[in-house]
């Protein structure tokens, strides 16, 4: 539906052309002067304004001056029963769309006003997509892969606000990367950015680090130790995988989130933070609900903006170009190989895998990384409909229980009872086989 305004000194013409219009489910508003026609425009957008020639007051092509001047975007068709061909060239050369002479058919008006419509429709996806292409990568980001494109999007979308974002994507993803690039694009810029690990702090330790606390709060609280929350002030504050927060501690976290104010442990005062938060997760938010191990409230608070960071298996268009970014740094080259060996290779520990890998070759190879410089769970592994052939240099059995491990935890979307019914093994089992190839939670 598009909205269009009918001009003209003749009411009754006015009416019959609304009356047709309208059967094709636009909107159209009518004016009977060209005075009248751009007070309407002041206060309101239409994409079509179809005038008479011959009006008091202001005549056809003024008007048409008038809107092409305010209002470029707007197309304009000239009606008249004067028609001369004069009177056309000038039209056209002040930027009317169309010319139709009066009296026409219905159909035909129809018809001229479905190819403005389709014409302004073409050019607004071609603008979508321009800007579209238009938008870089952050400085600390890599990969021009469409998946990508859309991170660098949505970065740019929400950098602009203050809105809690959720970013989610498997381990080595670059998380952090996308946190900080919100940052980074946001009015927070100059302020301080701040990282927690929310898996890595100890339980009876994370409280304290994000609130701070008062002096004799505890046993060895000499002082009083301000939080990371008040350290954030004015900046954002990032909370690595805030899946594993505790249960506990996420109704506190919640109602800093709400209240915009914290409390130290030990303490009575309210203290107002200016701080915003961006969280991120490995882990199936929903699954841990069900469980009982998050809390809904709290997701739906962080789950504002959420943010998908594809794995690396997904846009492996992007490889060549983080290969050569580490490269870069070294000096080496990359035998084609060896690059055609990484580019195929699945990646379950994606960015962060593909540059140890990278740092582990470097290391060992002369001045060009070749493939025998590769550790061998990236080497291929030909599937047979018996199993598996072995190549001859031999394979390492814990890369590949490790590669499988990493896989069924990925296809369960990290729910480690789904991972272990994919394996045939009990939960328990799933356990001890990452702790022993140290795979996180």
């Amino acid at each position: 539906m598009s909205r269009i305004l009918v001009v003209d000194n003749e009411e009754r013409m006015c009416k019959v052309v609304q009356a047709g219009l309208a059967l094709e489910n636009h909107q159209i508003d009518i004016a009977q002067s060209g005075l009248q026609a751009l007070r309407l425009m002041t206060g309101s957008t239409y994409e079509i304004v179809l005038t008479d020639l011959k009006m008091n007051e202001m005549d056809g092509l003024h008007l048409l001056q008038e809107i092409k001047t305010a209002y470029p975007a707007t197309e304009v068709i000239l009606m008249t029963a004067y028609a001369s061909q004069q009177t056309a060239i000038e039209a056209m050369r002040l930027g009317a769309y169309d010319y139709l002479i009066k009296p026409f058919e219905m159909d035909e008006l129809v018809l001229r006003i479905n190819r403005v419509i389709e014409q302004q429709r073409l050019k607004k996806e071609n603008l979508r997509l321009r800007r579209s292409a238009e938008i870089a990568a952050p400085s600390n980001m890599i990969g021009k892969s469409a998946k990508m494109r859309t991170v660098y999007q949505l970065i740019e979308k929400v950098a602009e606000t203050d809105a809690t974002v959720l970013i989610r994507g498997e381990s080595g993803t670059g998380k952090e990367l996308v946190a900080e690039a919100v940052h980074q694009k946001s009015k927070r810029a100059a302020g301080p950015f701040i990282v927690v690990n929310c898996a890595a702090v100890p339980e009876n330790l994370l409280e304290s680090e994000l609130f701070g606390y008062e002096k004799g709060a505890f046993t060895g609280a000499t002082q009083r130790k301000t939080g990371l929350f008040e350290t954030a002030e004015k900046g954002t504050l990032f909370l690595d995988e805030i899946g594993d927060m505790p249960v506990g501690l996420q109704a506190k976290l919640l109602r800093a989130l709400q209240n915009h104010e914290v409390i130290r442990v030990g303490g009575t005062e309210k203290i107002k933070i200016d701080v915003r938060v961006i969280t991120a997760t490995n882990l199936d938010l929903e699954s841990r609900i069900e469980s009982g191990d998050f809390r809904s409230d709290l997701y739906y608070r962080i789950n504002i903006f959420p943010i998908h960071l594809p794995p690396l298996r997904e846009r492996k268009e992007d490889i060549p170009g983080l290969i050569q970014y580490f490269l870069n740094s070294t000096g080496k080259g990359i035998s084609t190989g060896a690059r055609k060996t990484l580019i195929e290779y699945d990646w379950p520990g994606n960015v962060r895998e593909l540059f140890n890998v990278l740092e582990r070759a470097a290391i060992v190879a002369d001045d060009t990384i070749e493939q025998s410089d590769l550790p061998q769970q990236v080497g291929p592994v030909i599937s047979t409909g018996l199993g598996f052939t072995i190549p001859d240099e031999g394979i390492n059995l814990d890369h590949i229980e490790a590669q499988i491990l990493r896989e069924a935890i990925r296809k369960a979307e990290g729910n480690k009872t789904r991972a272990a019914r994919l394996l045939g093994i009990t939960r328990r089992r799933l356990y001890s086989l990452m702790e022993k190839h140290g795979i996180g939670p």
